[in-house]
């Protein structure tokens, strides 16, 4: 005999797109863990006034690397006088920590707003709330760093100053344009920060002390960026992403040159021949290899996400950062010798 019981109805979902939420969902729970039991107080954790971080003159610990610094690496500052390497590096290294403030006000901005737009219970807002207040304690590092070494540097350069209080609307405009954005500023920094400490015997306390901690906290910041594309992008149409697959390398590529290349004070503070700076960024061999091997991680996830297409990588490869992605995230680089 039949059972005439009615059978109780359940919402389907496919077991993959099931389990990629669970994921995303367990992810946030763990970042969000992870910012309460391992976070960091700049004015705790890092000792501005013991004598090894004094900031003195002529200390050659302020020489930018000479094999991982775009700058250092160039014949045209290595045959400068030490003294005027000491300078130069003393203002390049403030004004990265400088253009590292600015960008960490442009993201808390961003966050803060994406965060309100959320609905009561979505696990974003917490963890997005932390990372905003993450940022906050980074930016005072920055500052504190960049009081210190005493030099009168700008940051970003001009026209990324002046576009700052448009770029947060993004997040609640373009979420995801903005995460590609969040990216591009993330990912050039923690790459060569990370280059800096493999072989900072040479680095200047305060200097490695600021990369250690930045570094740290931003491993969470840059997962949640990837594991939020990874989640949200498939679930889009396929014309959307095709137009994100054209987007991606383009914002990577202008944001880069936003904050990786020094403003035009630094040119004109030190007399850099326009040639040279051309040579540094990103006319050179070397410097093709450097800039391509910043995006090796985003190379990876534009490739789990789905937007490596013909046309996709025809972009990358024009604006010169296509090349192999990385295995795993923060994978180093590896060269010839």
């Amino acid at each position: 005999m039949t059972s005439t019981q009615p059978r109780p109805t359940t919402t389907y979902r496919p077991p993959a797109k099931q389990d990629a939420k669970l994921d995303y969902e367990q992810v946030l729970d763990d970042l969000s863990a992870a910012s309460v039991h391992r976070n960091f107080d700049p004015y705790i954790d890092i000792a501005w006034d013991s004598p090894e971080m004094a900031v003195v003159p002529d200390d050659p610990r302020w020489i930018l690397s000479y094999t991982v610094d775009p700058i250092g690496r160039h014949p045209w500052y290595q045959s400068l006088p030490e003294s005027e390497q000491i300078r130069l590096g003393m203002w390049r290294q403030a004004n990265v920590a400088k253009v590292g403030l600015q960008f960490e006000s442009i993201l808390i901005r961003g966050l803060l707003q994406y965060s309100d737009r959320l609905p009561n219970g979505d696990k974003r807002f917490r963890y997005t709330t932390h990372e905003a207040k993450e940022e906050c304690n980074h930016t005072l590092m920055f500052q504190e760093l960049v009081n210190r070494i005493g030099m009168k540097t700008p940051g970003m350069r001009r026209p990324l100053r002046v576009t700052s209080p448009i770029i947060p609307l993004f997040s609640t405009l373009l979420p995801t344009v903005f995460y590609f954005g969040v990216l591009a500023g993330e990912e050039p920094i923690d790459h060569i920060q990370k280059d800096f400490l493999r072989g900072k015997d040479g680095l200047h306390p305060a200097m490695s002390a600021v990369m250690e901690l930045h570094v740290a906290e931003e491993a969470r910041h840059i997962s949640f960026a990837h594991n939020h594309l990874r989640t949200t992008i498939p679930k889009k149409g396929r014309l959307t992403k095709f137009v994100l697959s054209i987007v991606m390398p383009i914002v990577m590529r202008v944001l880069c040159n936003a904050i990786v290349v020094p403003p035009t004070e630094f040119r004109k503070e030190f007399d850099v021949p326009r040639e040279v700076m051309d040579d540094i960024f990103w006319g050179s061999d070397q410097s093709k290899v450097f800039l391509s091997g910043v995006f090796g991680d985003v190379r990876m996830l534009a490739d789990q996400c789905g937007l490596m297409n013909p046309a996709s990588r025809r972009v990358w490869r024009a604006l010169g950062i296509d090349g192999r992605n990385s295995r795993f995230r923060s994978e180093p680089a590896y060269t010839a010798s």
